[in-house]
């Protein structure tokens, strides 16, 4: 379809990324399955913590898509989704406009958790959008100086796996508005649990750069692939796929979770045909679709280890 024959609200739902939202539900449901394993989930919580989450995620991709054109990032040679800045489907001004309405309303939404996680929320809340528009905005842009591996893993990963558990946690065992973390509302295994999510979302940046690598490198975009080369970004995917399958059985052998928590396992064979795929391809026609299966591979990863946490810890 070329881009005179797409509508204005099918523009939008392109500039949000909707490929990307696997990476907001994830982290939630790993989160909230741990909740649950240690009865403290809260429903309420845990919606308005996927909710946020969901609004960051946009409004970086709003950001993204913004910055990356302005900056000459985003060229008519790059093989990736349509870009609907560089496209020109959106003015530049309305896809600002709507990155900073979307992080807004994060933040309003994340109102509602600062009243149950106190002060450790609205630190953990306000340095997750600053990131999202540091990532491609602002003077050090995390994603253009090979930060935004980093970036995801922390964010998309550690922060919000363990920031779900914590806003239930804290609903259902404090007081609100709590100046510090209160004591039992953030065990070690639920930093552990995120690695998962974490390793898994990163691997959908790492996805989307190998396929990037010869444009950003040629606009002076020098994302952690461009500096790594391929055959060191290629590791780097393997690396992370197995940290995410090693975490299960590991939660299961040193003790805090019965065999149910190895249910992530049975998603093997797709993250192995993935693997072979980013192994061998550097094109956008190969590798759009390896990028969406890492999506999948990340959800249905994160749904089946929620599951195994909430009925085994």
């Amino acid at each position: 379809m070329s881009t005179q024959e797409i509508s204005r609200r099918r523009a939008w739902v392109i500039a949000a990324r909707p490929q990307t939202l696997p990476a907001t539900a994830a982290p939630v449901a790993v989160g909230t399955g741990l909740a649950v394993g240690h009865d403290v989930a809260d429903p309420l919580a845990a919606a308005a913590a996927l909710l946020g989450a969901a609004l960051i995620q946009i409004g970086t991709n709003f950001a993204n898509d913004y910055y990356d054109a302005v900056k000459g990032a985003d060229t008519d040679d790059r093989e990736g989704f349509t870009r609907v800045t560089q496209s020109g489907l959106i003015t530049p001004g309305a896809v600002k406009r709507a990155a900073y309405l979307t992080f807004g309303a994060a933040v309003l939404v994340g109102t509602t958790l600062v009243y149950v996680g106190g002060l450790p929320i609205l630190i953990v809340g306000l340095l997750s959008v600053a990131a999202g528009f540091a990532y491609t905005g602002g003077p050090y842009p995390l994603g253009y100086h090979g930060l935004g591996d980093l970036f995801v893993f922390v964010f998309f990963g550690v922060v919000a796996v363990a920031g779900t558990y914590y806003v239930q946690a804290a609903a259902t065992l404090a007081a609100p508005l709590p100046l510090s973390i209160p004591p039992e509302t953030l065990p070690p295994v639920a930093v552990v649990a995120s690695l998962p999510v974490a390793a898994l979302s990163t691997n959908i940046l790492v996805v989307n750069n190998v396929r990037d690598m010869e444009t950003d490198a040629e606009t002076g975009k020098r994302t952690l692939a461009v500096r790594l080369g391929y055959r060191w970004s290629r590791v780097q995917y393997v690396a992370l796929l197995a940290l995410a399958y090693l975490v299960p059985p590991a939660l299961w052998l040193a003790g805090p979770a019965s065999p149910v928590v190895c249910l992530p396992l049975v998603t093997l064979p797709l993250a192995v045909s993935v693997a072979r795929t980013v192994q061998t391809n550097t094109t956008g026609e190969a590798l759009n679709p390896a990028l969406e299966q890492t999506g999948k591979l990340l959800a249905a990863h994160a749904l089946l280890f929620g599951v195994g946490l909430a009925v085994s810890v």
